[in-house]
């Protein structure tokens, strides 16, 4: 029987049929063996990573490995853009209601922002301010001042008060690129109607569509181009991908045709047809625009819901359709740094919706997985 000696483990063979210990012959000249062997394998491993360096700097000629700086210095930085403003701030107009037909607050005066809106601006790096509709005017005109961009949501109001406030927004919104600062606006779904309705001058313009609950495909026009578009900084597979895979998500009964857009000078004018979608019916409407001479962009369909909307089995959860988001947030952002505004910090931090308690509406229904109520 073998000793148990620590820090010792002897090495059995079954060589003549008897046991060696470690410190036989043998075994010693077979461990030389071994060390050589993996010796070798240790050098041939240094080669390759080394050889595997020298591929990645060739793949990435702009990368500069620290052999060949020849430079023992700490790296610079690249310094900001002073004509940028780096913590912009959007405000997202809130619509009536509660977002779950009463089932979460049935108050009269109650209206909300889904909280889906705040993260997708959040996401690209930016805050957000609630304006809230039914406020006074110039309170709503206070809030302008303290923001870099403007988002209009989904919902359903197309008349009342909350079309006459989004109609004044909308003016303060050119009046403002017109003096010069760049001053965004994004209008989902609801937000594209309105737009339609105030720039057509006709509130009769939108025709049905069946368009609930779908997801869907994006078709860019003929000869399109997106320089300068929501679109301008996406890879070409997503562009692809758009076509050919329903990753976004439409939740609508209204919209407008190719043919009706065409015939008002007003909104073709305005606002150039960036893709168009299809419905159940297969009928053919307008799914994006673009302004020709504004920051301005809306869209029929739904860019927040795939990142930040879990109520519906429908909504695309992809990693494209998560791009998409990512993209579409990130221009909207892109475009309200370069806003000139520079409104007093404290004021920003008095107004944010950070003021405010999000209340989770998901187990109340169909509505929204967050909503802020405002009352």
């Amino acid at each position: 029987m073998l000793k148990e000696v620590v820090g010792f483990a002897p090495t059995i063979s079954e060589h003549s049929g008897r046991l060696l210990h470690s410190s036989s012959p043998l075994t010693f000249r077979l461990s030389s063996i071994s060390v050589f062997q993996y010796t070798w394998l240790f050098f041939l491993i240094i080669v390759s990573f080394e050889f595997s360096l020298v591929d990645a700097a060739h793949l990435y000629p702009n990368i500069i490995m620290p052999s060949q700086s020849g430079i023992d210095s700490s790296p610079s930085c690249t310094a900001m853009d002073p004509k940028l403003n780096y913590l912009p701030v959007i405000g997202i107009l809130s619509h009536p209601g509660d977002g779950a037909s009463g089932r979460l607050n049935n108050a009269t005066n109650a209206s909300y922002i889904a909280a889906s809106y705040v993260k997708f601006v959040e996401s690209a790096g930016a805050r957000v301010i609630p304006l809230i509709y039914n406020e006074p005017i110039e309170v709503i005109f206070k809030k302008l001042n303290l923001v870099n961009g403007v988002l209009f949501t989904g919902g359903w109001a197309k008349q009342g008060l909350y079309y006459s406030v989004a109609e004044k927004i909308f003016k303060k919104i050119l009046e403002r690129n017109d003096a010069g600062d760049r001053f965004p606006l994004y209008a989902v779904c609801l937000g594209f109607e309105i737009l339609s309705m105030i720039i057509s001058k006709d509130k009769n313009i939108l025709e049905p569509f069946n368009a609930s609950y779908m997801a869907s495909t994006l078709q860019f026009v003929d000869n399109v181009n997106i320089q300068g578009t929501v679109f301008q900084r996406f890879p070409h597979y997503l562009l692809e991908k758009l076509s050919t895979d329903c990753i976004v998500m439409q939740n609508h009964r209204f919209g407008i045709s190719p043919e009706s857009f065409g015939k008002n000078e007003e909104l073709s004018n305005f606002f150039q047809i960036l893709t168009t979608s299809s419905d159940e019916d297969n009928k053919v409407y307008v799914s994006t625009v673009h302004a020709r001479d504004y920051p301005v962009t809306a869209f029929q369909w739904h860019p927040e819901k795939t990142a930040f909307e879990w109520g519906s089995s429908i909504i695309p959860h992809t990693e494209h359709a998560i791009e998409v988001t990512q993209h579409v947030a990130n221009h909207l952002v892109s475009e309200a740094r370069k806003s000139l505004n520079r409104p007093p910090a404290q004021k920003v931090l008095e107004n944010l919706i950070y003021n405010y308690s999000p209340t989770f509406g998901g187990k109340a229904g169909k509505g929204f997985d967050e909503v802020y109520i405002f009352t």
